[in-house]
């Protein structure tokens, strides 16, 4: 299935499995369920994901390389600071954190199921192959950043 490798931008893969994550949970109302404090949560995993990703965003900035995930082949720098010391995909990060929010805020279990489906997905066609390019582009560099910094948290 490699066809579907870097064809499908991350933010309409966050799309589709938070509307998918809403109609499960629409068609199955029995498995709903009261979170106390759920909005705050729920708010909380929000900001915490739109800071991790603006983060990541920001340090590509910063060093003048690409954002578009469909070609990390253009990538002109390897960035492993800010956010990128702990995690070496920060705005995936990021958009798993606003899945979490939204499942949360849903508040039925099937909402969850759609969170490891978007790790797995991202995990196989999107950063396996980014992995392959910056492998490529930037050698030992990267394989010594890869030994260092996990791909999530």
């Amino acid at each position: 299935m490699r066809f579907l490798e870097l064809k499908v931008p991350p933010l309409v893969v966050t799309l589709l499995a938070a509307g998918m994550a809403w109609y499960a949970a629409r068609m199955t109302p029995a498995l709903g369920f009261v979170l106390p404090y759920g909005d705050v949560i729920a708010v909380s995993f929000f900001v915490a994901g739109i800071g991790v990703a603006a983060s990541g965003a920001a340090e590509f900035r910063q060093a003048r390389t690409t954002l578009d995930p469909l070609s990390p082949e253009k990538s002109s720098a390897l960035v492993v600071s800010g956010v990128y010391r702990w995690t070496r995909n920060p705005i995936y990060v990021g958009m798993l954190l606003t899945l979490l929010c939204w499942a949360t805020y849903l508040a039925n279990l099937m909402s969850f199921v759609f969170l490891p489906a978007f790790v797995i997905y991202m995990d196989h066609f999107q950063i396996a192959p980014e992995e392959r390019a910056l492998a490529s582009r930037f050698g030992q560099e990267f394989a010594a950043y890869r030994s260092k910094v996990r791909r999530w948290i």
